[in-house]
């Protein structure tokens, strides 16, 4: 049994954003949630829906992105979700509650259990499994009382927080790895150092503003001496660069007060990126550094090493290439981690998209098969120091915990699926859709014939949510008439690339209907023909419902159910080459989400047929008023708007014709203030309306929406609030 959360959705990053477009995209559910008739003001209809509570409705959950135990304890367990807060256990993982849902930033980057003392618990923010469309943090947080409640103490803009070490007999000494937001050069990235609980912080590692710490360990029998992987990264809209002169590998002697890169003697002497560490408790003189070199091509013109994990056993003095197997990191910014059983320095386990394992100090390793492991996409790991055959997994799917060093687990789905739109059909009672991170599209009942289900309160049980197929990003669209027809705009392993798909409830089966049959994965965005974003716009017109709309660097429409597609614009992006080369740097990465110059944003006006509106994520804003045969770009009307932030989304007044609203998001521009323009012109002019939305490092606004009752109405979706 897992209970149901408390107000998690308004938390999660991208089920936040969502919660704003599915008040308001239909008539019917907004009355369900609306203010009372008397409240006039933006300020009442706050009120109002702060006294809303939100409840789970499925789908199962997802991405756990940290996790951590209680040495000698094996009941208590925490686990830190991608998007969903903390969550505590226990009883072994039997039941799960949420202990981190007050606070205002709900992406977790790392956890960790001082050892001297198990009510000390510390929470890095910030996701720092990498990809271009993930979460960052405010800080770090410390419970004193296990859990029950937490404390912010600093490091606000560290932007993600990877990993934390806290000394094996002082609860107050930590060490914290801070990857930065990584969108461009700042300060506050390194290792910090707290000698007084967090009250104060000291930068003892820094290289330069482009680079961050992605690791750091501490060696079990001497806290004076820690190593630490420092990775030189940025990312934006259009890709991101891993690896540079900044990555390296450091050691102290002297509890981190003065450091020393680590080169030579066997370490790589090029380029390099990303960086994981482990340290044997057996053995402290065996350091692991799993170390991202590049794919086997030359990076930049430097020699090629295709080396994977390097081992010393003296300290740090001297290395040697152990493992060449790429299984061990894959891609190298959304894994590169391993741990070591504390009683055989030998053994060891690697996280990536499968779960591997050594038992010779990685001179070989075996790939567990999927059924037998952990699970796929694994990101974090815990062992017992106490009890080598006790651990605990974070992956993609959830956690897995084992009593058995692995060779049985109990794998476990928290109700913290990443949801990135949520839509309503028009049925009574109506239902709920939405595109799952590592899953396809789902549809979930908003209420059970089941009530009273388990004793739980009316609680939906999972098996009235179902898959109307689609994948794992993008959209999942009823039919505004017929709602027994689903669309989807797909994307996922090995079906990226425009793919639709049209889903019948009636008899269950869901059909491809791509607008271009060839699959766009790991292919850089300058070569392809049609540049599908992972999250493609796809939207149905309100005049029409044959009428479909989907957007690659042009917009498409088919209006026989997807028999067929033709394009009704030219290329309305910047169409800038530039930026359209291969993603990832060192280790190349292009699966869509960091394809640039495609249209982001579609929209047709529901009082005005043949009104369109389209925005791209470089940052472009173009309207048709002859469906689609002529379009007008109206970018340069947006008043002190930057280059290159992406137009969001595009809201069309459904009163009048001229009126449109849109929201911009910069963050991958390293720009996160917050982006709302009116226009009540037809784009001629526009005006910022942001008043009241403060300027914070998680003020960017995902979405805007008109109320459908109420004119004046609208709502905003940012990084971590709902605004009105």
């Amino acid at each position: 049994m897992i209970p149901r959360p408390r107000a998690l959705a308004v938390r999660c990053s991208i089920l936040g954003a969502a919660m704003a477009a599915l008040l308001a995209s239909d008539p019917a559910a907004a009355q369900r949630g609306r203010p009372p008739a008397d409240a006039e003001a933006a300020g009442d209809a706050a009120d109002a829906y702060t006294a809303l509570r939100y409840r789970h409705i499925g789908p199962v959950g997802n991405r756990v992105s940290a996790v951590a135990g209680v040495p000698g304890d094996p009941n208590v367990y925490y686990a830190g979700a991608a998007s969903g807060g903390i969550w505590k256990t226990t009883d072994a993982g039997i039941h799960w509650a949420p202990v981190f849902d007050d606070q205002p930033v709900q992406s977790i980057g790392a956890l960790a259990v001082a050892p001297s003392d198990p009510n000390v618990v510390w929470a890095g923010s910030g996701e720092a499994w990498i990809r271009s469309h993930i979460s960052v943090g405010n800080g770090i947080y410390r419970s004193t009382d296990a859990g029950r409640s937490w404390q912010h103490m600093g490091l606000d803009a560290s932007g993600r927080i990877g990993r934390i070490v806290v000394h094996p007999t002082n609860p107050d000494i930590v060490y914290v790895a801070a990857l930065g937001h990584a969108y461009g050069p700042q300060p506050e990235r390194g290792v910090f150092r707290t000698m007084d609980g967090g009250k104060t912080w000291e930068k003892v590692l820094f290289v330069d503003p482009n680079t961050g710490a992605a690791d750091i360990v501490m060696d079990p029998s001497n806290p004076r001496i820690l190593y630490a992987g420092m990775w030189q990264l940025e990312m934006h809209t259009y890709g991101r660069e891993s690896g540079g002169p900044g990555s390296g590998l450091y050691r102290s002697t002297d509890a981190g007060s003065t450091w020393k890169k680590l080169g030579g003697h066997g370490l790589p002497t090029h380029t390099i990126g990303k960086i994981g560490l482990a340290m044997a408790r057996s053995n402290p003189s065996r350091v692991y550094a799993l170390i991202e070199t590049g794919d086997g091509a030359p990076y930049k013109g430097q020699p090629t090493d295709s080396g994977e994990l390097w081992r010393s056993d003296d300290g740090g003095e001297t290395w040697k290439v152990v493992s060449y197997d790429r299984e061990l990191t894959g891609r190298q910014a959304y894994y590169t981690r391993m741990a070591v059983e504390p009683d055989n320095e030998n053994e060891a386990y690697f996280l990536s998209a499968s779960f591997s394992k050594t038992l010779d100090g990685g001179a070989t390793t075996v790939d567990i098969p999927r059924g037998e492991s952990a699970g796929g996409d694994n990101h974090d790991m815990w062992i017992d120091p106490t009890n080598g055959d006790r651990m605990i997994v974070a992956n993609d799917g959830g956690v897995s915990i084992s009593t058995t060093r692995g060779r049985t687990w109990h794998r476990i789905q928290l109700p913290i699926a990443q949801i990135y739109h949520a839509m309503v059909d028009n049925q009574v009672p109506y239902f709920v859709y939405g595109n799952k991170q590592d899953g396809p599209s789902y549809r979930v009942p908003s209420n059970s014939r089941l009530g009273g289900f388990g004793g739980r309160g009316g609680a939906i049980p999972r098996g009235e949510t179902h898959s109307v197929g689609g994948g794992e990003s993008g959209w999942a669209t009823p039919d505004t008439v017929d709602p027994n027809i689903v669309w989807s705009s797909a994307s996922g392993s090995g079906s990226v690339g425009g793919i639709v798909v049209r889903y019948d409830e009636r008899t269950r089966q869901a059909q491809n209907v791509e607008v271009w049959p060839v699959s766009t994965g790991g292919h850089p965005a300058g070569d392809v023909k049609y540049r599908f974003v992972w999250t493609a716009p796809l939207t149905i017109s309100p005049h029409d419902h044959d009428r479909v709309y989907v957007g690659s660097q042009f917009v498409h429409v088919t209006t026989d159910g997807g028999k067929s597609w033709r394009i009704i614009s030219p290329d309305l992006s910047r169409n800038d080459t530039t930026r359209m080369g291969s993603s990832g740097g060192l280790t190349p990465d292009n699966i869509g989400v960091e394809y640039a110059g495609v249209v982001f944003a579609i929209a047709e006006s529901p009082v005005q047929k043949d009104l369109l509106w389209a925005g791209t994520n470089d940052g472009l804003v173009h309207v048709s008023r002859d469906g689609g045969a002529h379009w007008e770009n109206v970018t340069a009307n947006l008043p002190k708007l930057p280059a290159w932030l992406t137009i969001s989304n595009i809201e069309p007044s459904r009163w009048e014709a001229g009126t449109a609203y849109l929201s911009v998001d910069g963050h991958q521009m390293n720009d996160r203030d917050p982006w709302i323009y009116r226009t009540t012109d037809y784009g001629k002019s526009w005006k910022l309306i942001v008043a009241g939305i403060p300027r914070s490092t998680h003020s960017y606004v995902h979405v805007v929406r008109q109320d459908p009752v109420r004119k004046g109405l609208l709502y905003a979706g940012t990084e971590n609030a709902l605004y009105v």
